[in-house]
C-alpha cells in the first residue's frame, strides 16, 4: 500500500499464526484478515509441519504472508514466536490468533485503538464467540492453588462447581471491559516490544498454558491484560485437537504442573509442587481412562 506521495506504506500491524496441517480452516482466516484494519497488515505463518508442494505455501502466496517453515513441530508457543519474529521491524502491534478464527471488520483497529489509551496494556483480547455462537471463556484468572485445583479435579464431574466458575468468570459477554489475569491465545493483540522483551511466550510449554503463563508474567511486569467485549471474533474449534487424545490429556496435565512449578517456585514451595504433581497425575490417569473407556 502507497500513501498520497506514492511512498510505500510500512506496516504498523501485524497478524501472526500457526500452521499443523491448517489449510483447511487457514483460507477463511486469511480472508478475514484484510477486512480487520484499514491499516496495511504484514502477515506471518508459522507451519509446524511443512510438507513438498504443501497448501501452506500457496495461501501465505495469495495472501503475501511470510512463510515460515519450521524444521520440526516446535509447539504452538514457540513456533508463534517465529512467526512474530519474522514481521517487519516496523511492526509495533501483533495480532496473535488460531488459524481457525475469523475476524470481524475493523476488529484489529479498534483493539489498538484502545489498547493505545493507556501505556500499560500489554495485551488486549476480543470477546471469543465459539461456532455456534456461544461464548467461550477466553479471559480468566491467573489459577491459584484454591482455583486451578478446584477447576482442575471437578470441572468434568461437577461443571457450575465455584472454582470453575471463578475461573471461567464469565458465561455472558459483559457489556464493559475489564481486566483479566490471562487472555486467551486464541486471538489477542500484544504489544511487540513487550512480548519480546518478556522473551515471548515460554517455548517449555509444547501445547496449552502457554498464554496462561504470558498473561502472569506480563502481570507481574506491571502490565494489564484487558478483555475488551466490543469486539467479537469466531473460532471454529481447536481443528488439530479435534479428538481428547491420549497424548493431548498428557500435554495439558505436564503444563498445568510446568505453569504452577513456576508460580510456585523456591525451596521453601516444594512441598506445594510435590502435592500438585501427585494430583494432576492422579487427574491425567482418571481423564485418560474415561477417554479410552469412549473410544476415542
Amino acid at each position: 500500500m502507497a500513501n498520497s506521495g506514492g511512498t510505500p506504506t510500512l506496516p504498523a500491524f501485524g497478524v501472526a499464526t500457526v500452521s499443523y496441517g491448517s489449510e483447511g480452516v487457514l483460507a477463511p482466516f486469511l480472508d478475514s484478515v484484510p477486512r480487520a484494519s484499514t491499516s496495511p497488515i504484514a502477515i506471518a505463518i508459522a507451519d509446524n509441519l511443512p510438507i513438498e508442494n504443501s497448501p501452506v505455501t500457496r495461501l501465505a502466496t495469495q495472501s503475501n504472508a511470510i512463510y515460515v517453515p519450521l524444521p520440526v513441530n516446535v509447539g504452538y508457543g514457540a513456533a508463534m514466536n517465529a512467526a512474530v519474529a519474522a514481521l517487519p521491524d516496523t511492526v509495533r502491534w501483533v495480532l496473535i490468533s488460531n488459524p481457525d478464527v475469523v475476524l470481524t471488520e475493523g476488529a484489529l483497529d479498534r483493539l489498538v485503538e484502545v489498547a493505545q489509551t493507556d501505556p500499560h496494556i500489554g495485551s488486549i483480547g476480543p470477546a471469543v464467540l465459539n461456532s455456534d455462537g456461544t461464548l467461550y471463556p477466553s479471559a480468566r484468572e491467573v489459577p491459584s492453588l484454591r482455583t486451578g485445583v478446584g477447576h482442575a479435579m471437578f470441572s468434568n464431574l461437577w461443571p457450575t462447581n465455584p472454582w470453575s466458575r471463578r475461573y471461567r468468570k464469565d458465561s455472558e459477554i459483559p457489556s464493559e471491559p475489564r481486566d483479566a489475569g490471562w487472555l486467551s491465545g486464541s486471538c489477542l493483540l500484544v504489544r511487540r516490544d513487550v512480548f519480546t522483551a518478556l522473551g515471548g511466550f515460554d517455548p517449555r510449554f509444547f501445547m496449552y498454558f502457554e498464554d496462561v503463563d504470558l498473561g502472569f508474567r506480563l502481570g507481574k511486569g506491571g502490565y494489564r491484560n484487558v478483555y475488551e467485549p466490543s469486539v467479537r471474533v469466531t473460532h471454529t474449534g481447536a481443528h488439530s485437537t479435534t479428538t481428547e487424545s491420549v497424548a493431548m490429556i498428557a500435554a495439558h496435565h505436564t503444563s498445568a504442573r510446568l505453569f504452577l512449578a513456576k508460580k510456585y517456585s523456591g525451596p521453601l514451595l516444594w512441598p506445594i509442587r510435590a502435592g500438585l504433581t501427585v494430583g494432576l497425575a492422579i487427574r491425567s490417569a482418571l481423564v485418560t481412562r474415561r477417554v479410552k473407556k469412549q473410544g476415542l
